[in-house]
């Protein structure tokens, strides 16, 4: 019988605005169990209470966001992680920033208050002195991902191919979906053309919906050429991607297109995820390029 493996801990922190809720909400969406601002001196206790036992039944991966308005002393994470390697639970630290003009021009677009902004501080002075604050996190960190120049999409995806896949012993798998008008995916090991299938764009009903909502699977569950098709992806991939696992690579892009990546790409992403899980993937995450 294989050991029970030892849980896997992702603390994200950083620097307001820099994309700290959208690392949260993508590790939420890989079944990471989540929690934000968590001060440092409430952290063991914390992750003590929610991992418990290692029992089928606990979470096996956690994300939790620790940051200035924990109003904790920073620097006492050094000593927690290391209490933490010592209990065989492995926590990597992520940091996020960016630089001060985007970090203005973000507060600027969302008109959202700085955490600091409570002392009195202009908006520059904040971020200035957030920095200081966070600076004992930034040595500690694992990684420092500057998202100065990432949109939404090119973190989300970053955060899943380099930080969320990839660590079992065995392969990882990234069903992606995409609007040709936008472009192949460079990263993309297999890519598939979806334009060849009914559309549900064409019925008014479904036209706002996208490929994860039930009506639009409904509709396609019920197209012959669909589902022959599905089968045919289902039957090469369950052939194939096996054979990659001897490879040095941690994980492989199976890409899905149609013209607007909403419905079929969207659609078949998600059910090739799904049949992955039930053949025993352990590690298999979607990604929707025009969606998240």
């Amino acid at each position: 019988m294989n050991a029970t493996p030892a849980p896997l801990l992702v603390i994200v922190s950083g620097l307001s605005g820099s994309g700290k809720s959208v690392a949260l909400k993508t590790f939420e969406d890989l079944d990471y169990y989540c929690s934000d601002n968590i001060p440092v001196d409430l952290l063991p206790e914390f992750v003590r209470g929610v991992l418990g036992e290692r029992t089928d039944d606990r979470p096996r991966r956690l994300a939790l966001g620790i940051d200035v308005r924990g109003r904790s002393d920073l620097s006492q994470l050094a000593n927690w992680r290391q209490r933490a390697r010592d209990h065989d639970i492995d926590a990597t630290l992520l940091f996020f920033e960016a630089d001060d003009d985007t970090l203005l021009a973000r507060f600027a677009d969302t008109r959202r208050r700085h955490p600091l902004s409570q002392l009195g501080l202009s908006l520059p002075e904040a971020i200035v002195r957030e920095r200081e604050l966070t600076a004992p996190l930034r040595r500690e960190a694992n990684a420092v991902i500057d998202t100065s120049r990432l949109n939404v999409h090119q973190l989300r995806r970053k955060l899943i191919t380099e930080y969320a896949l990839g660590h079992g012993s065995g392969l990882s798998l990234l069903f992606e979906s995409f609007a040709y008008k936008r472009g192949v995916p460079a990263e993309a090991d297999f890519v598939f053309d979806a334009r060849v299938l009914p559309n549900p764009h064409w019925d008014p009903e479904l036209r706002s919906l996208t490929g994860r909502d039930r009506e639009v699977r409904e509709y396609l569950d019920a197209q012959p050429e669909v589902m022959r098709y599905a089968a045919q992806l289902e039957d090469l991939l369950d052939t194939w991607l096996p054979k990659l696992g001897n490879d040095t690579r941690s994980y492989v892009t199976v890409a899905f297109g149609c013209t607007g990546g909403k419905h079929r790409s969207v659609y078949l992403a998600e059910r090739l995820a799904r049949h992955a899980r039930a053949q025993g993937w352990p590690d298999v995450a979607t990604f929707h390029r025009e969606q998240d």
